[in-house]
């Protein structure tokens, strides 16, 4: 982990100009930014190449790849060439699929998504899991791990869990974090930033919590994010 706060920034537009402005409020707040599906298909590479130029900050792309495991192959391949620190899969396309991943970009953290955070006990059920939330996630990051997965997207719920499953070594980076008094939002299994590193997590990804306060300026987007980094040594 960088001596930055473990914060990786959600940049959760479309909008490049407004990604730019997010990105430049926290520098130095932050220690990487996740650029995901919503930004990917509207700015697509170029974008990404950017943000990257720009600022000079590590990548999450967190595009879940999900296929067999030569379209997954060719995919991370051709990604691959952003030079992203993460990029991230689905583990539930098994071990061939994300060992596919690896080989083909040995170079980048293939990150393995468990269960995601806006699925809840109920919803599992609907889709044919037969285990909770937390065991479906940490036999998922086991599989994850011995496919050559070098880091795991799980709940800060099932953090503690994992990380005792998975050992050391593994990259546990946790979505679904707030602080005291910030709304869950689609988020169904949520916890706040401190407990969440205490519970394992190496890296928070941290989105609405730090971007809602873009409205009231870039001071006080930049203020929010020193906040929720405080936050992390109380």
């Amino acid at each position: 982990m960088s001596s930055k706060p473990p914060i990786i920034l959600a940049v959760d537009t479309s909008d490049l100009h407004i990604a730019q402005n997010w990105v430049k409020a926290t520098v130095g707040l932050i220690s990487a930014v996740k650029l995901g599906l919503e930004f990917f298909t509207a700015c697509g590479p170029e974008g990404v190449k950017r943000i990257q130029g720009e600022f000079g900050v590590d990548l999450f792309l967190d595009l879940k790849l999900h296929d067999i495991p030569t379209t997954v192959s060719k995919a991370t391949l051709e990604v691959s060439l952003l030079k992203p620190k993460f990029l991230t899969v689905h583990a539930s396309g098994g071990s061939k699929m994300i060992t596919a991943a690896v080989n083909s970009a040995p170079a980048v953290d293939i990150t393995a998504v468990t269960i995601l955070t806006s699925l809840g006990k109920e919803d599992l059920v609907e889709i044919g899991f037969s285990q909770p939330p937390m065991a479906s996630a940490a036999k998922l990051a086991l599989l994850a791990k011995s496919a050559g997965a070098r880091a795991i997207v799980c709940s800060p719920q099932e953090s503690a869990t994992i990380r005792e499953a998975v050992g050391p070594e593994i990259t546990i980076i946790t979505p679904g974090v707030r602080p005291q008094g910030f709304g869950s939002d689609d988020q169904e299994r949520v916890m706040t930033a401190r407990d969440a590193i205490l519970a394992g997590a190496d890296y928070l990804v941290v989105g609405r919590p730090i971007t809602s306060f873009w409205k009231d300026g870039e001071s006080a987007m930049r203020e929010a994010a020193n906040r929720f980094a405080m936050e992390l040594t109380q």
